[in-house]
Formats: structure tokens, sequence, C-alpha cells
């Protein structure tokens, strides 16, 4: 299956993110913890060039800890600061504005050098693909609802600043993803953990994918969760999950969307625990 999803508010978004450049100081590029690589958009590099940028590995409360550190590793061998935070518990938010300094000593230092005794605001764009929580991150740290949140992405749709506190004034723009998947396991990540509308998926596919890679690498939360003994196929795996939870059609039977949709929902959850998608090597 192949999994696409590029509406026209996106390809607006694009644009309007390459005009706004020239008015911030650093680009803070959200990443989802689960799904480090993914979940970065390849045109972003295009777009950006050779502005300074920091990565946020958001929703790190619902990854892997041991992948996040390999991650943030990962990153830092490349030459990218890259941190890990939780906005909704506030965990790595404040490391934000003192990373942003560090990224931007040079360019203050000229400002000082020009007879600017204390810089303005650091002004950055938030930049990432749909639901991997930028509205979320932006109303902590402003301290209030400013910018709409949702599960599902695609939530926003415009640019607009915000700011928080004296030291930084935030430029929030829409989740833009990228025409084309070229790896088919992207899309199948991306749909797994909520970046896709689920109207436009085949969800039983993504259940599948979801069962199997559990099987490959988390097996013992996936036998504790469902029950299920080691090298059952997918088939006896769906027939198993259905019938214990009670996703049944009339004659007993199961219902086979039912429980794909059971399966992703309980990987969303965290129903499983912590879960990194995506690996450093």
């Amino acid at each position: 299956m192949t999994i696409q999803w590029f509406p026209g508010h996106m390809a607006k978004a694009r644009r309007e993110v390459s005009e706004k450049l020239k008015l911030v100081d650093i680009i803070y590029e959200l990443v989802d913890a689960r799904i480090p690589l993914s979940s970065r958009n390849p045109m972003i590099e295009d777009i950006i060039g050779q502005k300074p940028r920091l990565i946020l590995l958001t929703k790190a409360d619902m990854a892997d800890k041991e992948m996040t550190r390999s991650w943030i590793e990962f990153f830092e061998k490349s030459g990218q600061k890259a941190i890990a935070i939780n906005s909704q518990a506030g965990t790595g938010l404040h490391e934000i504005v003192k990373y942003s300094n560090e990224l931007l000593k040079e360019k203050f230092d000229r400002m000082r050098a020009k007879g600017l005794k204390k810089p303005r605001a650091i002004r950055a764009m938030i930049v990432g693909i749909p639901n991997v929580g930028k509205s979320t991150l932006i109303n902590r740290l402003a301290k209030k609802n400013i910018a709409k949140t949702g599960n599902t992405p695609g939530v926003t749709k415009a640019q607009q600043w915000i700011k928080v506190g004296k030291e930084l004034e935030l430029l929030d723009t829409p989740g833009i993803l990228w025409p084309k998947f070229e790896d088919e396991e992207v899309g199948y990540r991306l749909a797994l953990t909520g970046a896709i509308k689920d109207t436009i998926l085949n969800l039983q596919d993504i259940a599948v994918y979801g069962l199997k890679f559990l099987e490959a690498h988390y097996p013992e939360r996936l036998h504790e969760r469902y029950q299920l003994a080691e090298g059952v196929e997918v088939v006896e795996m769906f027939n198993k999950i259905g019938s214990l939870r009670g996703c049944l059609m009339g004659g007993g039977e199961v219902d086979y969307d039912k429980t794909a949709e059971l399966i992703i929902r309980d990987i969303r959850a965290e129903k499983l625990g912590p879960l990194t998608f995506d690996f450093p090597e």
C-alpha cells in the first residue's frame, strides 16, 4: 500500500515558510521522538538552508528512552543540537532558550558590537509535520492557550506570531508533509503514530505493520498485552485480539476493521508502553 497525503494548504505553507525565513533567527524543527527520522521533512533542508536550527524531539514520554538518548547522540554527531521534550509535562522546555542562545551567540555578539547592549528577544520559527506537537509546545511556553490543538493532523492552517515572555517570539506554522514518501515504511510509521488522517488510510494494513514491528522489536510487550503465543501468524493475532477484546460481528466472527482500530489506538495510547519505530543505525 502506498500512503500519501499532501493537501493544498501544505503547498501554500511551504511557500510561506520560505518567505518568512528572513524574519527569524533560528528554526525549531520538531520531530516525533517515536519516529525521529520518519518525521523529518526532507524538504526542510532545502527550505531553511544555513539558518541555525534546534531539533526538538517531542512526545519524548511516549518514546523508548534508551532510543531517544541514541537519537540525540546521532544528531549531535552530525553537528545538529537536539533535545528531548514533553510539552504536556513541561520536561526539557527550559533548555530551549539556553541552547538557542548558544547557537545564536555569534549573531548576538555581532549585535552587541554594533552598540546594542541587550539583544532583542530570540525570533524562532517552529516547523514540523502535522500532529507533531507544535501547538501544544507553544501553549506550554506561552502559559496560555494561544495555539489551537488537536489529536488530528492539520489543525494549524496559518502562520501566527506568539510572544513568550521577554526572551522569545515564536512564529507558528502549519504542519507540512512532503508530496511523496520514497520509503514505504516512512508512510506506515507516520500513519501509525497519527501524522496522517485515519480517514484516508487502510487501517488494517497499518495495524498489520504495527503488529509485525512489535513482534520483531518489542515481542514481550505484544504477547503480554494480547495474551499471544510466540510465532503466531498475523491473521491469528487479529483473531485472538478481536476475540479477546470483543471486536465481533454477528455470528461471533471477528470484525477486522474494529480490531485494527483497537490495535492502532492501543499503540498510540501507550497501552504497550513507550515505543520507538526508527532506529539510528
